[in-house]
């Protein structure tokens, strides 16, 4: 099966440098990556094209030492410029068919869900993984509606075949129920950017997920 389709992850660390809250973003994306996250996301939303391509080409950087997945958040053009293994995009982003149309199947695309109306769509069709968001309130998410909980996530999985990527409050309390309920991997902001010590948290929550 081609590397893109595959997506053997379970623990997502979405970073930014605002995240990070002061750190270094690149020195806590290595020790959450010692710490067992096997995927990373940079989400970076209110800085231009030419900073948000230096900050992803210093995390390629990192993530190819470790072989680590990088999937970039909404900007199709950086993520092809670094050869970043996907995209991921949600409802106010390029939609997926506009980016499968350009891109083929060079870029892996995850697609946010946020309402159940969307698994019709053929935005999630032509998507390769799906982001559900947000699982449980969390203050990094406020411009959506929808909880989904643990019934959403059962729900949604009795609806669709491809992986399920949860997100929202996501932490060591709750990660191995929503593994149970459906989901393939969790995804973490504040869990590990925020934490004291990274890599501990990160492999306190890998270890909930084994």
């Amino acid at each position: 099966m081609p590397l893109h389709r595959l997506f053997p992850y379970q623990l997502y660390l979405v970073i930014s440098e605002e995240a990070c809250r002061g750190r270094d973003f690149l020195t806590v994306a290595r020790q959450a990556i010692a710490g067992g996250v096997d995927i990373i996301q940079l989400r970076e939303k209110n800085i231009d094209t030419p900073a948000y391509l230096a900050k992803a080409t210093q995390l390629k950087a990192i993530t190819d030492h470790y072989n680590i997945p990088l999937i970039i958040n909404d900007n199709v053009a950086v993520a092809q410029h670094i050869g970043a293994f996907g995209v991921h995009v949600g409802n106010s982003d390029t939609p997926p068919t506009e980016i499968r149309a350009q891109w083929g199947t060079l870029l892996q695309i995850g697609y946010s869900i946020e309402y159940l109306s969307q698994l019709d769509n053929e935005e999630t069709l032509v998507a390769d993984h799906l982001g559900i968001s947000p699982v449980f309130s969390t203050a990094t998410k406020t411009d959506t509606v929808t909880e989904w909980g643990l019934k959403g996530i059962e729900l949604i999985r009795s609806k669709t075949n491809k992986p399920l990527i949860a997100i929202g409050n996501m932490n060591k309390t709750n990660a191995a129920a929503v593994m149970q309920a459906g989901a393939n991997c969790i995804a973490v902001v504040s869990a590990i950017c925020s934490a004291e010590n990274p890599e501990k948290a990160a492999y306190e929550l890998r270890n909930c997920l084994s």
